[in-house]
């Protein structure tokens, strides 16, 4: 089984980042030392198809929440570097600002998203209403899931069927974890994502439980290099 290390971004800046907000300059010199030591990047539609990977550097890059700073700072750097990336989206605060963390930041508009370009970057749901799923009923959270499916559809939005955790929080009791895993499943979803900060081997033995390395703006690119190697760093 292959390593499959899967980064989380966030929002992105100009200025110095810090927690969950990352710089330009550090973006860059992380997706530089990812395509100068040849890792190979996979959108999850891709990796749907897949058994195996190729014993080589593979790795999974993802930005939560749907800033327009993705769009206008990663978007380019992706680009240059020529890297992918799945961008996940809380579909309900498209053209609004992240209430649920500083009110400030703008999320993009549905016409933003569908000028992407689907090679670079997939699309990927963050929920609708961007609750932690440790608050909502089981009923709750499938309702979110086909409000995204109704929206996605009624704006003609191209989106892969990956689900990424809003907080990566999601039910652990074990009745109530099957349900949920059973939800998504009867509703077209293959894939979710939590946090976890651990290296996933591929083919996914937990394909609803998949692993993220949180990646924070004071990471040095020893640290990064560290995490992308090891995981969890104690």
């Amino acid at each position: 089984m292959a390593k499959l290390p899967i980064l989380m971004y966030h929002h992105v800046t100009v200025k110095e980042g810090k927690g969950l907000t990352i710089s330009t300059k550090n973006l860059e010199k992380q997706f530089k030392y990812l395509s100068d030591n040849d890792y190979r990047t996979y959108h999850f539609k891709e990796l749907q198809e897949l058994k195996i990977l190729p014993n080589a550097k593979n790795i999974v890059i993802t930005f939560d929440d749907g800033y327009v700073s993705q769009l206008e700072l990663a978007l380019p750097l992706l680009k240059k570097y020529k890297l992918k990336a799945t961008f996940f989206v809380p579909l309900d605060f498209l053209g609004k600002t992240d209430s649920w963390n500083t009110s400030l930041l703008e999320i993009m508009t549905s016409d933003q998203l569908k000028l992407i370009d689907p090679k670079i970057v997939e699309l990927g749901f963050h929920s609708f209403y961007h609750k932690k799923y440790t608050d909502l009923s089981n009923a709750e959270i499938e309702a979110d899931t086909r409000r995204c499916l109704e929206f996605v559809s009624e704006n003609e939005l191209n989106f892969s069927p990956v689900l990424a955790y809003p907080f990566g929080k999601f039910p652990k009791e074990k009745r109530s974890n099957e349900i949920f895993k059973k939800n998504l499943s009867q509703n077209g979803i293959q894939f979710g994502a939590r946090i976890g900060n651990r290296i996933n081997h591929f083919p996914f033995k937990k394909p609803f439980e998949i692993e993220r390395i949180d990646v924070k703006g004071e990471f040095s690119m020893l640290k990064f290099r560290q995490k992308i190697r090891f995981g969890k760093i104690f």
